[in-house]
């Protein structure tokens, strides 16, 4: 039976899912779907990284309807195994198993689907990893390092021919599509900018000293694709964030892709044709923080269009009157959107609609989850199985990750620089050798 069922997922995934260039990716028709496998396949769904995105898997694989099991809970460090046991037995009468190594849990025919929630350093190489052992793929943003990464994801998910999604779960929030859609309708006449912002109050930063590896942490595994060190304090939990840039890739990947994802949708653009920025470490000057805290981004791409990223890690300021969200701006009116609700504002100012959706996805608290994040897993549930198209097809989420990569470039050599709007290249030397990174040797992301 369990031969039969890996059969016929791979066959129905030969048979039709297929990544393509744009946002059009697209699955076989749930008709041709369902005279194959029938729709009401179970998934088999491995979990790699157990830290503080986790809770946001636990609803889309415990519910009926998602007709999803899990089959594994990995991760390098062995409490939070045992974390993530205890938080996924309040929802399943089953015990997955818990694992180590995510080379070994790939290895396992009988897992279809892997989500991906590692640190930044492990998304693409794991991604593909995946991918190559047959596995489609749910990747947590950023969903690449770097723009090689970027490159490489793409590529491999079209080679494999593999189901993957980012998770920029706004794509799939009800409320928002809703809106993005009436934009594009004309609701604001032509669209010609986006503010993307976040903001949040973080403290200081440890800084990072040599010490002994914390009792059951695989630290070279924790360290994977990228190039060995010793251990330092306080680095393989959420602070590798921000911890210089062999793991983490700022407050713009961290947060920013979210926001920024939306303001490209909104304005329906691609690559931008210049970045330029302005940040600065400018909060505890003598703590462990190693890069920006505050930065200002500004994408100019074709027609006039701008996309403008306002980020303040360590000042809470509500500039926009929240936390996180993006304000779009048209020639005949603005448009406010967040996690939870959109405002709609004629030329002159006046609110013309406010929808508030009761979405509990989470805000600025770390970890996240919530409505959105389940229905965004779901969408890719029922995309493995044919029923739908991808809300977040890698092809698509990459470039939105792009910018943030153009920022933290342009930041780190400080300079603005020219792009070329169709390939997503960089003109300028000193750029382009931030294109891709020193890995490990044997860790290299490869199709």
């Amino acid at each position: 039976m369990r031969n039969n069922r890996r059969d016929f997922i791979k066959k129905a995934t030969l048979a039709g899912t297929a990544l393509t260039v744009g946002s059009s990716a697209m699955a076989m028709t749930a008709k041709s779907y369902n005279s194959i496998i029938g729709s009401n396949e179970r998934l088999n769904v491995a979990i790699a990284g157990l830290g503080r995105r986790m809770g946001a898997f636990t609803q889309p694989i415990a519910i009926k309807q998602s007709n999803a099991k899990l089959v594994y809970l990995c991760d390098v460090m062995e409490s939070q195994r045992l974390k993530g046991l205890k938080t996924f037995r309040e929802h399943i009468d089953y015990n997955p198993t818990l694992e180590n190594d995510i080379r070994k849990v790939l290895d396992d025919k009988n897992v279809d689907l892997l989500i991906n929630a590692t640190p930044d350093h492990w998304h693409t190489p794991g991604s593909i990893m995946a991918m190559k052992a047959g596995k489609h793929v749910y990747v947590e943003k950023p969903c690449s390092h770097n723009m090689y990464e970027n490159e490489q994801l793409v590529k491999a998910s079209k080679h494999f021919n593999k189901v993957v999604q980012m998770g920029n779960q706004q794509r799939s929030s009800g409320h928002t599509i809703e809106i993005i859609n009436e934009i594009h309708k004309g609701i604001i006449g032509n669209p010609y900018k986006a503010v993307a912002f976040y903001n949040n109050g973080r403290g200081k930063v440890p800084l990072q000293k040599n010490t002994a590896i914390p009792e059951g942490l695989d630290w070279d595994l924790w360290q994977g694709p990228a190039p060995r060190r010793a251990y330092t304090s306080e680095t393989w939990d959420y602070n590798w964030h921000w911890y210089g840039w062999e793991y983490g890739t700022a407050e713009a990947g961290n947060n920013g892709t979210h926001e920024l994802d939306v303001a490209r949708w909104a304005l329906q653009v691609d690559f931008p044709q210049h970045v330029y920025v302005e940040a600065e470490k400018r909060h505890f000057l003598d703590d462990g923080w190693e890069m920006y805290d505050d930065m200002e981004a500004t994408f100019k791409f074709a027609n006039n269009k701008v996309i403008k990223w306002d980020g303040k890690s360590r000042n809470s300021y509500s500039t926009y009157g929240t936390g996180r969200g993006t304000v779009i701006y048209g020639t005949e009116g603005s448009v406010f959107v967040d996690r939870g609700k959109y405002m709609l504002y004629d030329r002159n100012g006046k609110l013309v609609k406010e929808y508030n959706s009761a979405s509990n996805e989470a805000g600025t608290a770390l970890g996240g989850g919530g409505d959105t994040s389940t229905k965004h897993v779901q969408n890719l549930f029922d995309t493995i199985r044919g029923k739908t198209k991808l809300t977040a097809p890698i092809d698509d989420a990459s470039k939105s990750m792009a910018m943030v990569h153009y920022a933290n470039i342009a930041y780190r050599i400080n300079d603005g620089f020219d792009i070329n709007d169709k390939t997503g290249m960089m003109y300028n030397r000193e750029a382009m050798k931030l294109w891709s990174r020193t890995y490990e040797p044997g860790w290299e992301p490869k199709i």
